[in-house]
């Protein structure tokens, strides 16, 4: 039997399961601390959810197959088309807007590299049924906290931001007009800063630009700031329409005290199909790993989906790309996995009824408790103890029993003190160490 798991997939041993739930709970904290509540879906969708509105790379990407019930079935790549699924289908039930939040666990079958795999679980925010950039805004600026709260600063990432309908509407004024030949250029600009310019070039004049207008297209990412768009195309009111959106938007960035993390950057156009507004994606400033976190607005998929015609907009942040980075930073916390509260030891086996009465009276208060499925020395109850990594021993002794006492020893300070059994669970709870452990 091959005991290797799949290509791409993992196993988490209890140090990675660890670092997992210290990465999803510090999502959760920020989420929650934004508002946002938790929602859930089924990791198997049918496969037109995805075929409709996610883009060709992904569909070819997809984990599908036929079901016992001869449907045809994926393995969800995204959450984006779940949740708008579910909210179609309560229609204008729930209240606006919707903040919810996820952490599931995606599926695709694509190529393995640095930062990527064929799963990795994801932290999902999605604001619905506002329309405003002040959305948007709060969104991205979720997203920049959520990055800080692992001790990472603005000299460690940036946040790229882009608008597709000012990208559409600057190329209308370059002559380039419907949606093949935008098409063409949209999918060719997603790679332009992984490939070489002259590689996109080649794209967009083989989809059916002239050569004058591929280079005029590249022109247009050339470092330009939004001022510079809006000077150059002062003529189209579209653009200026667009340009005055995001400059709302990056103020409200900057009232929160977070533009030093944001900047404006037109090749960000995000690959999935659905996009309709401001999009971004996160990147760490040493340029060492893929997009931490993506995201933007798309406001027409739950009509796509569901009829239910409300604006929406999200990010995904995977944890893959995440970890690999907290890695090259140094910033894991130096120790992740909790030990037991309380390791019980006994000096004679006689005790182990009470023992066995106490501990479950420990946990019956809250309290964490390990001891020795067999009989052993104290020695070795001890050093079982150290490997658990117990904060306190509780020996009990045949003397002290008999007075209605055990020994309650610091295994950090090794402070010994004799205490009531009554006393117990109190004076455990006073331990300030006891106390952190607790929160």
């Amino acid at each position: 039997m091959d005991l290797a798991s799949l290509p791409g997939f993992r196993d988490f041993f209890p140090e990675e399961a660890a670092r997992r739930e210290y990465i999803f709970r510090k999502w959760r904290e920020t989420a929650e601390r934004y508002g946002f509540v938790v929602y859930d879906g089924p990791p198997l969708e049918t496969t037109d959810l995805y075929r409709r509105k996610s883009g060709e790379e992904l569909q070819e990407q997809l984990y599908s197959f036929t079901d016992k019930g001869e449907r045809d079935i994926t393995l969800r790549p995204e959450m984006t088309p779940s949740l708008a699924r579910m909210v179609a289908s309560r229609g204008n039930s729930l209240p606006k807007p919707i903040k919810w939040f996820s952490i599931p666990q995606l599926f695709r079958y694509e190529r393995q590299q640095r930062g990527r795999l064929r799963e990795h679980f994801q932290f999902n925010c999605d604001i619905v049924g506002e329309a405003s950039v002040a959305a948007d805004a709060e969104l991205v600026a979720l997203l920049v906290d959520a990055l800080r709260s692992f001790g990472l600063s603005e000299k460690d990432f940036w946040v790229r931001v882009s608008d597709r309908p000012l990208l559409a509407a600057l190329l209308e004024a370059l002559g380039i007009s419907g949606p093949e030949l935008q098409k063409v250029v949209f999918q060719a600009v997603d790679k332009l800063t992984r490939e070489p310019a002259e590689k996109t070039r080649a794209k967009m004049v083989e989809g059916g630009l002239s050569a004058e207008q591929a280079g005029r297209v590249l022109a247009l990412f050339e470092g330009k700031k939004l001022t510079d768009i809006a000077a150059e195309f002062d003529a189209s009111s579209a653009v200026c329409e667009r340009v005055m959106a995001l400059q709302r938007f990056f103020g409200i960035l900057d009232a929160m005290g977070l533009g030093a993390f944001v900047e404006f950057d037109l090749r960000i156009v995000r690959g999935l199909a659905y996009y309709t507004g401001i999009v971004f994606e996160a990147f760490d400033r040493k340029g060492e790993f893929r997009a931490i976190c993506g995201g933007g607005r798309y406001d027409n998929l739950l009509k796509t989906i569901g009829g239910v015609d409300m604006p929406a907009l999200g990010f995904g942040m995977g944890d893959v790309v995440l970890g690999e980075l907290l890695t090259e930073r140094k910033l894991w916390p130096e120790k992740l996995m909790k030990g037991v509260d309380v390791f019980l030891v006994i000096v004679e086996e006689k005790l182990r009824p009470q023992m066995l009465s106490l501990a479950h009276q420990l946990r019956s208060a809250g309290l964490s408790v390990d001891y020795g499925f067999t009989e052993a020395n104290v020695g070795k109850q001890f050093k079982a103890a150290t490997t658990r990594d117990a904060r306190f021993a509780v020996v009990m002794g045949p003397d002290e029993w008999k007075r209605g006492a055990v020994k309650l020893k610091n295994l950090t300070s090794r402070e010994e003190v004799e205490v009531g059994v009554d006393a117990i669970v109190a004076r455990l709870r006073e331990k300030p160490s006891l106390q952190a452990a607790n929160v």
